[in-house]
């Protein structure tokens, strides 16, 4: 069973696309301005189960499942990977939001949530009027600057986008063994509510979803990065404000400069570290809770 975010609505939107119909669970309550919630890798709306209801005294909060994960949609992927571009999963998105009857709206994701944010807000600027992310420096950027130390930390950006079905294979022989320990970190899994974590298992245990996650990756690795160097070819950037909050003991601290990195891409940024490692929601809830009270506005 998903985890429900208390006074939530469930909902299902059916949205077009370039592979067909995708259906996107989202869960959605609160009143005021709408903001869109992204998760991350190998996770699920669920990730937002302790900040959403506090949100959602000051906005109309939609926490939703990309494609691939949780309960959305899981189209096998095409051969050039843009079943999982982020193209393609923020077109998915923006028109959940549209469907939903928020033409304009503030975004936050995390983890992979906030690489289709980036996009989401770089293909659709008269959407976006805020956007925050939390522990990445652009895609583009991070594999163009891969060291030693980076590739240590987060192996998996380079063990996913192996050719199918090397990774899903090797997944799928012990799921449980996997996240385990991809999702140990900083923190360890004790960060994890006991529903979290059977979700995340449950999604990284099913063959559709592993694949969709890979997949995600490999789009990274490929298609991705020609969408980003062609924006940054033309010159775009962000205009509306973006903040980006990471972890001070992530790789992300470790290896990159994330004020740095954002302002090539984007023209207002501002942000800080956290005393927390990548799972900022979930390690760090209270605080994140503030500064996005504090920066949607």
């Amino acid at each position: 069973m998903p985890v429900i975010i208390p006074k939530f609505e469930q909902k299902r939107v059916t949205v077009s696309s370039g592979d067909g119909p995708i259906e996107i669970a989202c869960q959605v309550g609160g009143n005021g301005p709408p903001i869109l919630l992204l998760h991350g890798f190998p996770q699920t709306k669920a990730i937002w189960e302790i900040v959403a209801p506090e949100l959602a005294k000051n906005f109309t909060v939609v926490a939703s499942d990309l494609r691939g994960y949780g309960e959305s949609s899981k189209p096998h992927g095409k051969t050039d990977h843009s079943t999982y571009s982020k193209r393609s999963m923020a077109s998915d998105q923006h028109a959940l939001m549209k469907a939903l009857g928020h033409e304009q709206f503030f975004l936050l994701g995390h983890d992979r949530g906030g690489r289709v944010s980036h996009r989401l807000a770089m293909d659709y600027p008269e959407s976006v009027l805020r956007l925050m992310v939390l522990d990445i420096s652009p895609t583009l950027t991070m594999y163009e600057n891969t060291t030693m130390e980076f590739a240590k930390g987060y192996w998996h950006w380079f063990f996913l986008i192996q050719a199918e079905p090397i990774p899903e294979t090797l997944i799928g022989a012990n799921p449980e063994f996997w996240i385990n320990k991809h999702m140990g970190r900083h923190a360890g899994t004790g960060i994890f509510s006991a529903e979290r974590w059977a979700e995340y298992l449950a999604g990284a245990s099913n063959p559709q979803s592993m694949h969709a996650m890979c997949e995600d990756y490999r789009a990274a690795a490929t298609i991705d990065l020609m969408h980003d160097r062609a924006d940054r070819a033309a010159g775009k950037k962000l205009k509306m404000p973006l903040r980006v909050l990471w972890g001070e003991h992530g790789i992300v601290n470790k290896c990159f400069k994330p004020i740095e990195d954002w302002e090539v891409v984007a023209h207002d940024v501002s942000g800080r570290a956290v005393s927390c490692g990548h799972y900022i929601p979930e390690e760090l809830p209270t605080e994140l809770i503030a500064e996005a009270q504090s920066f949607f506005k």
